[in-house]
């Protein structure tokens, strides 16, 4: 395996582990400290409150867990496959939050009932958007660095829309 790869294989999977430590830490926490009373931090913009979610993200399909599960699965597969190729380190630590967001739920599906049918913990809430947890957060921050990185890309080689072909004479005319 070529430096790079690995390079960034490690960068993705040091990432994951990393921010699946912190999710499962932080809702261990909020179910042992938060289920008796919420946590104002900022009032009437920021509490902390115990909950948990059947469904997946906005609490969409709560009778479906299996699908999430199932979904959670296939990204965690895939980004594990993928984390030897090499790539920008950006990238990297995208896929990596993303990892480490899918396991942490993945995880609370498994670990909180029989057959993925546990409820994942979230705990902050914003009130004007749906409680979420620190996994949400990385998945979340995982795909705007992709997106990003797409668009910065995009702008800087000036390939937006041009196929393959067209970008390598671009570069090279």
């Amino acid at each position: 395996m070529d430096r790079p790869a690995l390079r960034g294989a490690t960068i993705v999977f040091t990432t994951a582990v990393g921010v699946l430590l912190l999710d499962r830490l932080t809702k261990a926490w909020a179910e042992r400290s938060l289920t008796d009373a919420p946590v104002d931090l900022i009032d009437g913009v920021l509490t902390l409150r115990f909950t948990t979610n059947t469904g997946g993200a906005f609490s969409l399909l709560p009778d479906a867990p299996w699908f999430f599960a199932a979904a959670s699965i296939v990204a965690c597969l895939v980004i594990a496959v993928m984390a030897f190729r090499p790539r920008p380190r950006l990238h990297a630590v995208a896929f990596g939050l993303i990892l480490a967001g899918a396991l942490g739920n993945l995880l609370d599906r498994a670990l909180r009932a029989p057959g993925m049918r546990g409820d994942v913990v979230d705990f902050i809430d914003l009130h004007v958007w749906p409680v979420f947890n620190v996994a949400d957060v990385a998945i979340v921050a995982g795909v705007l660095l992709l997106a990003s990185g797409a668009l910065r890309s995009e702008h800087h080689d000036g390939s937006a829309g041009a196929a393959p072909g067209e970008r390598e004479a671009g570069r090279h005319a």
